[in-house]
């Protein structure tokens, strides 16, 4: 490894393994056509021992958000870390623990088509509905990258990936310890211990944090409590690997804002939110194995069961009652991938996934706590399950093909448990998706590429299932992608990318987010399209500044019979401007680090009908100052929201626009003792 590679292990706690044969014997003109960015860090240090179901196989538009920049984030909720990459939507309800989440590519993050494949170590940690629940397992301090794939043309993932994938990976290997303490604004207390120890063949890692805050908002408070442990050994040709995760929150929600009191008192909190708030836990575990089965096959694959357990009291505003909605889901899985590197030219990959869903869903109308009717008792099972393969041919040393073919299907029942009913899934049939991707390498540091890819939607709890006043099948949706991009690299001095997509969907489905029954919306075929700009420049050793730009447009193009004047109308909550950009000053001979960092979007619409003007803009500034007082302990203060920019989320219930400010300007102070 390089001194800079041994630099950051030392930093991040990640470790290299001697990689195996197979993964030794990537091709050269394969590993030139690349498309990937990273965010921050000098080196990725990579934690994996096989190239099946690797990112790096994947000639699509990726970003890398490295653990260096991830681990000195002060956040609230893992979600909030994804406001460093460039073009991804960030939807801060505000809420409890309902608190957010991220899109991408024209989706919203409104709880109605959530379209990133959410993964953690490779563990698959979406909910039934695609919700991103389980980054709550998530803190900055154990993360050693995080990537995030763009489109249509990557056929690893098949549920819940209609616009892309994110990978959370977190530090495994390594002897270290790394020790956080954060303290600032509105009562919030932070600590994080990430520790890593190795014995001969087998490594183990650990994560304890702890995070409390009385929120900007009356009635806002948060308590969150994460455990992690990884235990790896190496057999020689094979490592096999156990990972254990468990999150329990609390928090309190302040509920949302009328029109009249948005602007005037932010921090206030209805009465009628009083009781509102509820607690979620969430565990996860999985076994790893990646192995080299030959000289140039290798096999990576995973065992998981996660459980989410949400229990939330909300009352949106006076109009409606307050609501107890429970969320029960056990997931079981499998995930498999097998690389065989069949010449100098041509690499072929095969895997596959099948996840097994047993959830409940309840829900009550209650009085301040207390249930007063039963509204909703489902009760479904759902199987998915899908294969693909995947041909890296290099003929040229310039050029770089990547056909691939992925099927899914599902299958499952559900049980109305109100009236003892119950009803078969959809009849989706093989769900085929075709893929292609074509990368050019003309010279050294200049990569062109295109792709092009189908992915699917089918709905969410009862969505899926032939539910009256349903008499028929609803077809799986289909959505078509393509991409078109350019990258260049210019060793440390330049990194920029530009990229033009479009995707379209047909019978793409809006689930309500107050309807007891869970019954959902059809949107209709939509579009989406855009382009994505970004770049990063080093320009002197220490100093380096990034911007990125993603313009983007979702419109409905064919309606729902039942709304015909969407037509044309944009999809709501997708801003069509996403920006980033930041200065960071960290010169090695000088003990102090200096950044300055912002991410904003422009406004969006608040219905399909598109008739209540546009809300949501915004731009923060986050500023860090940090000192290193000795070579092992660091001292930081970090200004968030350093221009006092009054931004809000806002929706509409059909009868009123309601709002959730974002925090004000805070003050944070840390330290952090890395050993």
């Amino acid at each position: 490894m390089s001194k800079t590679g041994l630099m950051v292990a030392a930093a991040t706690g990640c470790f290299l393994i001697a990689a195996p044969a197979a993964a030794q014997r990537r091709d050269e003109a394969s590993a030139r056509a690349d498309t990937q960015v990273t965010i921050g860090g000098d080196e990725i240090i990579v934690t994996a021992t096989s190239m099946a179901r690797s990112t790096a196989n994947v000639l699509t538009s990726v970003d890398v958000l490295s653990g260096d920049v991830a681990q000195r984030q002060n956040v609230d909720n893992a979600w909030e870390l994804f406001a460093r990459l460039p073009g991804v939507v960030l939807t801060d309800f505000s809420q409890g623990t309902t608190s957010g989440r991220f899109s991408i590519r024209g989706f919203n993050g409104e709880g109605e088509i959530n379209a990133v494949k959410l993964l953690i170590d490779g563990v698959p940690s979406n909910d039934n509905a695609g919700r991103m629940d389980f980054m709550d397992l998530v803190s900055p301090l154990d993360i050693a990258s995080v990537e995030l794939v763009r489109g249509t043309s990557d056929p690893r993932w098949g549920l819940h990936a209609i616009a892309g994938s994110a990978d959370i990976k977190t530090r495994i290997g390594g002897n270290y310890l790394d020790v956080r303490g954060i303290a600032g604004a509105f009562g919030t207390y932070d600590a994080q211990m990430s520790a890593g120890v190795e014995t001969g063949r087998l490594s183990q890692n650990y994560l304890l944090s702890y995070r409390r805050s009385d929120g900007f908002r009356d009635h806002a408070g948060l308590d969150r409590l994460n455990f992690a442990g990884k235990w790896f050994y190496d057999v020689g040709t094979a490592k096999l690997g156990l990972i254990a995760r468990h999150s329990r929150s609390a928090a309190d929600e302040p509920g949302y804002l009328t029109d009249a009191d948005a602007y005037t008192n932010r921090s206030r909190s209805y009465d009628v939110s009083a009781t509102d708030g509820g607690t979620r836990e969430l565990s996860q575990y999985s076994v790893h194995v990646d192995a080299d089965l030959s000289r140039d096959v290798s096999l990576t694959a995973v065992g998981y069961a996660t459980t989410n357990r949400d229990n939330r009291y909300v009352r949106f505003s006076a109009n409606v009652a307050q609501q107890q909605r429970l969320t029960d889901e056990q997931h079981y899985g499998v995930v498999a991938g097998l690389h065989w590197h069949a010449a100098d030219w041509l690499m072929a990959e095969a895997g596959g996934d099948v996840q097994w869903q047993h959830n409940r869903s309840l829900r009550w109308t209650t009085n301040r706590r207390i249930v007063t009717a039963a509204t909703r008792d489902q009760d479904f099972d759902l199987t998915v399950g899908g294969a693909y393969v995947q041909a890296i041919a290099t003929p040229v040393r310039w050029l770089t093909i990547t056909p691939a073919w992925r099927i899914d299907r599902v299958s499952g029942h559900f049980t109305n448990r109100l009236n003892g009913l119950t009803y078969p899934v959809n009849d989706y049939g093989t769900i085929n998706q075709p893929k292609l991707s074509v990368a050019v390498t003309p010279v050294a540091g200049l990569t062109a590429y295109g792709n092009f890819g189908r992915t699917f939607q089918i709905g969410a709890g009862s969505g899926a299932y032939v539910v009256p006043p349903r008499v028929r099948d609803v077809a799986a949706s289909i959505n078509e992608g393509f991409e078109g991009g350019i990258k260049l690299s210019q060793g440390r001095f330049l990194t920029a990318r530009a990229a033009v997509w479009q995707q379209t969907a047909t019978g793409e489905l809006k689930r309500r987010l107050n309807d007891p029954s869970g019954e959902f919306d059809n949107l209709g075929a939509t579009r989406r399209r855009g382009f994505d700009l970004e770049a990063s420049v080093q320009p002197l050793p220490g100093l380096s500044a990034w911007a990125s730009w993603s313009h983007q447009k979702a419109i409905i193009r064919v309606p729902d019979p039942a709304a015909p004047l969407t037509a044309g109308n944009e999809i709501d909550h997708v801003p069509r401007n996403v920006y980033t950009a930041g200065i960071e000053w960290a010169p090695t001979a000088l003990p102090w680090r200096a950044s300055l960092w912002g991410n904003g979007q422009s406004s969006y619409e608040l219905n399909t009908a598109n008739s209540q003007g546009r809300y949501g803009d915004y731009f923060q500034v986050t500023a860090e100052l940090a000192y290193r007082v000795t070579k092992a302990i660091e001292l930081s203060a970090q200004v968030r929201n350093l221009t006092n920019d009054r931004y809000e989320y806002v929706w509409y219930d059909g009868t009123q626009r309601l709002h959730a400010p974002a925090d004000p300007r805070s003050v944070f102070g840390a330290v952090r003792a890395r050993f």
